[in-house]
C-alpha cells in the first residue's frame, strides 16, 4: 500500500508547484512585431567567426524600443506630433572599415536590406575582413546609383522586397509608414518613401557613426561585433523639423524627401563593440 501512496503524494506536489508558478508577463518591448527591442537586436547567436565583422541593429525611436503597429501612438516627434510606426525598412550599402593605420577595407558586393519586422535581417556578417584593428566605419544609406540602373537584381536588391519603384526612378532607400492624428491624410496615415539616386533630389546619404574609444579587432582566429542603433526619430528632426500636418506623404523624390534624408543621415550610432 505504501507505493501507491507515495506516487499519489508526488503527483500532488508536482501539481501544486505547477499551480503556484507565476504567469510570465510579456515584455512589451519583446513582441513578435518588435522592431529590435533589447532581446531582438541580435538574432544570430553563433560566435563571430575569424576575419568576420558582425553588424547588429537595434531599432529605436529616441530612447524607446521600436514596436511596430498602427496603435497605440507610442512616439512623439520634435514638432510635438504623436505617431506610431507600422513599417520601417532601409538599405545599407558600400560598407568600408578603416583600421588604426589608415588602411581602408571595402566589402565587395556590399548591399544589405534591413526590415524592422524581420528579425533575421537585423544582424548580418561582413566576411573575409583582413586582420586588423578597425577604428571607424562608413556606409551608404540606400543603394548606389550604379545598381539603380543595372537591370534585374536579386538577393537584397530583389524588387520583391518592396523597395523598388521603376528602372527610371530606382530604389527606395528607406521607408517608414505609420499613423499620426495630426496628419490630414486619409486614415491619419504618414507615408515616407525616400528615394532618388542622382541630382539635387537624391535620397542617398553617407553615414559614419563614430566608434569613440572602442575598436573592432579582427584576427585569424576571432572577429568582432558592432552593435548599432537605428533611430527613426532622427527622420523628423535635425536640419529640418518635420510637422505631420504639412509633411505626411512622400512617394517621389523632392524637397521634402531631401529634408528627411538630410535628417536621417545621423540616424545610426554605435552602441558597443565586442
Amino acid at each position: 500500500m505504501k507505493a501507491p501512496f507515495i506516487l499519489a503524494l508526488a503527483f500532488s506536489i508536482a501539481v501544486g508547484f505547477t499551480a503556484c508558478k507565476k504567469d510570465t508577463v510579456p515584455d512589451p518591448d519583446n513582441t513578435t512585431n518588435n522592431g529590435g527591442g533589447n532581446n531582438n537586436n541580435n538574432n544570430n547567436n553563433s560566435p563571430v567567426g575569424p576575419n568576420t565583422v558582425r553588424i547588429s541593429m537595434k531599432h529605436m525611436v529616441g530612447a524607446d524600443s521600436m514596436i511596430l503597429g498602427n496603435s497605440p501612438l507610442r512616439y512623439q516627434n520634435a514638432a510635438g506630433d504623436s505617431f506610431s510606426i507600422r513599417m520601417y525598412k532601409y538599405y545599407i550599402s558600400n560598407i568600408k572599415l578603416t583600421d588604426n593605420n589608415g588602411n581602408v577595407w571595402a566589402e565587395p558586393n556590399s548591399y544589405h536590406f534591413v526590415d524592422a519586422a524581420v528579425a533575421s535581417s537585423h544582424t548580418f556578417d561582413l566576411a573575409n575582413v583582413p586582420t586588423g584593428t578597425y577604428v571607424s566605419m562608413t556606409f551608404l544609406i540606400g543603394v548606389d546609383s550604379a545598381r539603380n540602373v543595372s537591370g534585374s537584381q536579386t538577393g537584397a536588391l530583389d524588387p520583391a522586397n518592396g523597395m523598388f519603384w521603376t528602372w527610371s526612378s530606382g530604389y527606395i532607400m528607406a521607408k517608414l509608414e505609420g499613423k499620426a492624428p495630426n496628419s490630414p491624410a486619409a486614415g491619419d496615415n504618414i507615408v515616407f518613401h525616400i528615394g532618388g539616386f542622382s541630382g539635387a533630389n537624391s535620397g542617398l546619404r553617407w553615414a559614419t557613426p563614430t566608434f569613440g574609444a572602442a575598436q573592432a579587432v579582427v584576427t585569424g582566429t576571432s572577429g568582432a561585433q558592432i552593435n548599432m542603433k537605428s533611430d527613426a526619430l532622427r527622420w523628423f528632426a535635425g536640419s529640418s523639423t518635420i510637422n505631420f500636418a504639412t509633411v505626411n506623404n512622400i512617394m517621389n523624390p523632392g524637397a521634402n524627401s531631401v529634408a528627411i534624408a538630410n535628417n536621417y543621415s545621423s540616424m545610426f550610432s554605435v552602441l558597443s563593440i565586442q
